[in-house]
């Protein structure tokens, strides 16, 4: 008779417990951006120097169907710099953030993402999208606006570290 009441506080102890270990094992399940490409708007290119408040200056520069950028954080604490390709105006890309001043494994974030190019209401590009984490695609907003009449400059941008070349993110 005990036991038909103690099997569903047993049942939900069981439940929480494997939930709370699955929660702190620390494996994370990759996400991947739902968006569609659709036509790149006419008389735009990706090439380009982008601005963000906090990732600052992101120098882009487009090389047939693959982008490659770099970026120092407007607070000097970090330089990134991304790889991806192009489908229209979505760009699906992977990153890598390095710590200036920092050396070791903590010393380099690294993720994906993506960008869709769009025209705001001045007709200046913008870039909307998002970061994940490791694997994930989506997880933070990044929204860009292009910088008109500012060439890019992707040597410039660097840090403790040379960091990679095209291609090997």
């Amino acid at each position: 008779m005990r036991l038909r009441y103690l099997r569903p506080v047993l049942l939900a102890t069981a439940l929480t417990a494997s939930t709370a270990l699955a929660a702190c094992s620390g494996v994370m399940e990759s996400k991947t951006a739902n968006v569609k490409s659709g036509p790149m708007p006419e008389g735009e290119a990706w090439t380009g120097v982008y601005f963000h408040p906090v990732f600052g200056y992101l120098h882009m520069q487009e090389e047939g169907s693959n982008v490659v950028a770099r970026w120092k954080r407007t607070d000097h604490s970090y330089w990134g710099e991304l790889s991806g390709t192009v489908t229209g105006n979505v760009l699906h890309y992977t990153w890598k953030e390095h710590k200036i001043g920092m050396v070791g494994a903590s010393a380099t974030t690294h993720g994906k993402g993506y960008f869709v190019y769009k025209l705001n209401k001045e007709n200046i590009g913008e870039l909307d999208g998002e970061f994940g984490m490791n694997d994930s695609e989506v997880g933070s907003s990044w929204k860009n606006v292009k910088q008109v009449r500012m060439p890019p400059d992707i040597k410039s941008i660097g840090g403790d570290s040379e960091g990679v070349a095209p291609g090997q993110l």
